[in-house]
């Protein structure tokens, strides 16, 4: 009897305490029941046996986390055999199962499309995920030590600046290897989450509440080398992710719709005047049938521009549907002055 009280003890010791030792759990239990880590390791694959816990890792770089608890965190090594489902299946899913189904459906797209990401293009040799739960919010951070992930663009596309290699991921359809993704990934995972933001060398790209975005110069010398992918969504979302991919998609060709942000196809501060600063902000848009053009930031336009986008673009592909909005009023006059009869023109 005393034998089977110490082991009941012991197990609930283990559940109430793996938060705060995740890394060091065995030592912990062992010190507090005198007992060999050996012993202690006997204790806690029970707890692991029983569902209650989930363990990552192996040997002394193990760690273990409460399923279904509020915080939980592991690196692991990108190999030819890694793949983003079993990750997400054998870790992450348990620790989410509490969620809504239709924030839990979510948080699978958007962290099997980051994770295999990281795998596929990174160049890196390993990925760090944590996952916390608190205030309401899931927030979801996937990171790796690869290359950078506007580098990679800067080098595929031969960009002068890596600034730009924003511009051509957030139109989505963009991929530097078309053979194994569509480049559509990183869009929709930005338009279901609350906020949406990638991390990498000096640059900070955030997209928030489904539609606006922020771009800021954040060099972090704690971050290093690699990109940082921030995920977060409330635990109260109405998010429906049929209802996210039907916003952009056509019958005939799928992913079909675009917005695009035009400050992006420039330096802070720069006039849009030049066409070639359009060709930049155009190149890739060919395979959508609405685009709709972003220009919060943009001061001013200049009439090459306008004419380059509104005109010579619109002539060359007439299929295209192109609006636009948060057009100040001089901006907003420079393109109503230089639209064709029959675009568009603002958003509804």
């Amino acid at each position: 009897m005393a034998g089977s009280q110490k082991k009941v003890g012991i197990g609930e010791f283990i559940l109430k305490e793996v938060e705060a030792h995740s890394a060091d759990l065995a030592n912990h239990v062992a010190q507090q029941f005198n007992i060999s880590r050996q012993r202690a390791n006997t204790y806690i694959s029970r707890e692991v046996k029983a569902g209650g816990l989930i363990k990552v890792g192996t040997t002394r770089n193990s760690r273990y986390f409460l399923l279904g608890g509020n915080h939980f965190e592991f690196s692991i090594k990108i190999t030819s055999t890694l793949t983003d489902d079993y990750v997400w299946s054998k870790y992450v899913k348990p620790m989410l199962a509490n969620c809504p189904q239709n924030v839990l459906s979510a948080c699978a797209y958007g962290f099997t499309e980051i994770f295999n990401n990281a795998i596929d293009h990174s160049e890196g040799s390993s990925i760090y995920t944590q996952i916390d739960i608190k205030d309401g919010t899931v927030d979801i951070i996937i990171m790796d030590n690869g290359i950078g992930i506007f580098k990679k663009i800067q080098i595929a596309l031969s960009l002068e600046h890596k600034r730009e290699a924003i511009l051509h991921l957030s139109k989505g359809k963009f991929t530097t290897d078309p053979d194994k993704h569509t480049g559509e990934g990183i869009f929709f995972t930005s338009r279901m989450f609350d906020k949406f933001s990638i991390l990498s060398d000096d640059l900070h790209y955030t997209f928030h509440n489904k539609r606006d975005w922020m771009l800021s110069n954040e060099r972090q010398e704690e971050f290093g080398r690699g990109t940082s992918v921030e995920m977060s969504l409330a635990l109260d979302s109405k998010i429906n992710l049929k209802g996210v991919f039907d916003k952009y998609k056509d019958e005939d060709i799928g992913f079909a719709k675009t917005v695009v942000a035009v400050a992006l196809s420039a330096d802070p501060g720069d006039p849009h005047v030049s066409r070639s600063q359009a060709k930049r902000l155009l190149m890739g848009l060919e395979k959508f049938r609405h685009v709709v053009l972003d220009f919060k930031g943009v001061e001013s336009v200049g009439q090459a521009f306008v004419d380059q986008v509104f005109r010579v673009f619109q002539a060359e592909y007439p299929k295209i549907k192109i609006q636009y909005f948060n057009a100040n009023p001089q901006v907003d006059s420079m393109i109503k002055t230089g639209l064709p009869k029959g675009t568009p023109g603002k958003e509804v």
